[in-house]
């Protein structure tokens, strides 16, 4: 279908319809093309949010998206720039996750994976062939076009995706999930389309069996299995997969990436081209009963992480467009861990970033911290005893992966939005009542982080949502004295703030919370403040804050805070 002719707004060429989900900077709304009734995804994001390297990442995940046109694409029709909004017209995907597809089919054999990582393969090689990686490929990126049997498996979330003419290698920053990453990039070595292929391997193994090929839940192992290509194919499941499988999946997971096999060259792999002949057309019950158990752990682990991540760097926001009937529309990003660091060729100065649960990785070798986050908002509803426990997995050891136990989750209700997890497995160190005091902890991070957004951004509605009406405040605005109420912030939201520079980044170093009962919390922490000025200047400043926050009704506030220093004007509050 030919892409719909360039319009000067949205509105004179499209009829928007019900949200279909929701980001940090963004919501996708489903829409109709008024010329021909066809429907489609829109994405529209706020521009007037985005710092200067959001829009620049923007423009390229538009640009790149633009480039790509093939029936195994989640395909960009339309992209349209207004004064403050920014609308990417999406295919509208309908036929959720390919993983959650495979788990209800009444039949599924190694040539059903043969044609699935065909498609993805297709895919690839249509990426490589236009110059693009895609940096990011894992099941949660893998959707069907629609509920109808047999629908095209589509590749989705370019958000990450990078221009890499020829066979370039470069080193263009750490990025991808944990699981999925290449050995290049952990070594932080010149890498290029070949990562895309380890990442098939990857996905091509869980396809035959159910579950990854590496897999720990400690980083810094699961990272050194990866280095090394540390797999191996255990009995008894794949005592039944055919060596021509085994055989591709060792030329896709090669350590050295100039011996690993190309899209091009996987697609003639015969496996994939003789499938009929080749491939096992044997129903694979276990491998469907072990993919149930992956799915689960990953949809919870990912709920659980993409929390605990964006409430560590003030970069990172997290989403997954989720409809109520099940049926799934991507944003640029989805619900795992994925995790980015700035693209060095692009950027040598940190700045903020536009996908919706990219996280910045300052130490991409450590980035986990030891204790789990159990507080977290759920995408889709769970109900008790509905997702297995990632961790131990119902064992004694959190090596056995055979074996699952359900997680009774505790709420205010069966379907509660915020859920606090107990493992019931005492042995289980990763999820513990004893971590409710982190999550805690993280959540008061989560809101100081929201405020400071809001300052950033000149939104004083959002500012006074979260303050308390009689805000106290000692600031070096108001010569000495305390200050109560919001009139004297209000006047430099409407005089001061936003208009005095070009861009704008805030980070907060070495934040430490107190907690004081359940209801009330103190954070201290360091404000270091980035932005350009009218001139194009680049300034840092920094200033020392504390914050008191206290619980009503559900809600947290901000009560009162302290800031040290005296802050450029723009900076205020």
């Amino acid at each position: 279908m030919a892409a719909p002719a360039a319009c000067t707004r949205f509105s004179d060429n499209y009829d928007l319809k019900e949200e279909l989900g929701k980001g940090a900077f963004s919501v996708v709304r489903r829409c109709v093309q008024k010329s021909t009734g066809l429907e489609f995804a829109a994405k529209i994001i706020n521009t007037k949010k985005l710092s200067a390297r959001d829009f620049q990442k923007l423009e390229r995940e538009a640009r790149i998206c633009r480039k790509l046109q093939h029936p195994n694409i989640v395909r960009l029709h339309d992209s349209i720039q207004e004064e403050h909004f920014h609308y990417l017209v999406f295919d509208l995907v309908t036929g959720g996750e390919l993983f959650e597809d495979i788990v209800a089919r009444e039949f599924y054999s190694e040539a059903d994976a043969s044609h699935c990582i065909q498609q993805i393969l297709e895919s690839v090689h249509h990426c490589h062939s236009n110059g693009v990686v895609h940096r990011d490929l894992k099941p949660e990126n893998l959707l069907l076009a629609s509920k109808a049997k047999g629908a095209a498996v589509k590749l989705a979330d370019f958000g990450l995706a990078i221009e890499v003419p020829g066979d370039q290698q470069a080193w263009f920053g750490f990025a991808g999930t944990p699981g999925y990453l290449s050995p290049e990039v952990l070594k932080k070595e010149p890498y290029g389309k070949p990562v895309d292929i380890w990442a098939c391997g990857v996905i091509l193994y869980i396809l035959l069996v159910g579950y990854p090929p590496f897999w720990d839940e400690d980083q810094h192992r699961l990272y050194a299995q990866i280095k090394i290509g540390a797999y191996d194919y255990p009995s008894p499941e794949w005592d039944t997969v055919t060596a021509e499988a085994k055989s591709l999946i060792n030329e896709m997971l090669t350590v050295n990436p100039s011996k690993r096999i190309t899209a091009s060259e996987a697609l003639k792999h015969p496996w994939i081209c003789q499938r009929e002949r080749v491939a096992s057309m044997v129903h694979r019950q276990e491998t469907v009963d072990c993919l149930k158990k992956f799915n689960a752990r990953r949809k919870l682990k990912g709920a659980i992480l993409t929390t605990m991540l964006a409430t560590r760097n003030f970069s990172s926001r997290s989403i997954i467009t989720k409809k109520g009937d099940g049926s799934q529309v991507k944003e640029s990003t989805d619900s795992s861990t994925t995790l980015e660091d700035d693209d060095i060729k692009e950027d040598k100065v940190k700045g903020g970033v536009d996908r919706s649960s990219t996280v910045i990785a300052k130490d991409p070798e450590g980035y986990l911290p030891k204790q789990q986050t159990v507080l977290f908002k759920s995408e889709t509803p769970l109900k008790l005893n509905d997702p297995t426990c990632f961790s131990c997995n119902g064992s004694d050891s959190s090596e056995d992966l055979e074996n699952s136990h359900y997680i009774p989750l505790t709420g205010e209700s069966d379907e509660a939005d915020e859920i606090r997890i107990v493992c019931p497995n005492k042995t289980c160190s990763q999820l513990s009542t004893s971590s409710y005091g982190s999550a805690r902890k993280q959540e008061i991070i989560k809101m100081t982080e929201q405020l400071i957004e809001a300052i950033n951004t000149g939104e004083y509605e959002a500012y006074t949502k979260i303050c308390d009406p009689h805000l106290t405040a000692f600031e070096p605005e108001a010569l000495g004295n305390l200050v109560e109420g919001m009139d004297f912030h209000k006047f430099y939201f409407d005089n001061v703030l936003g208009k005095n520079c070009k861009a704008l980044n805030t980070t907060i170093l070495n934040p430490h919370v107190h907690l004081m009962g359940d209801e009330a919390a103190c954070i201290a922490y360091v404000r270091l403040t980035q932005y350009m000025d009218k001139q194009g200047q680049a300034h840092t400043h920094q200033s020392e804050e504390t914050r008191v926050w206290h619980k009503r009704d559900n809600k947290w506030q901000n009560v009162h805070f302290h800031r040290s220093s005296v802050t450029p004007p723009f900076a205020m509050k």
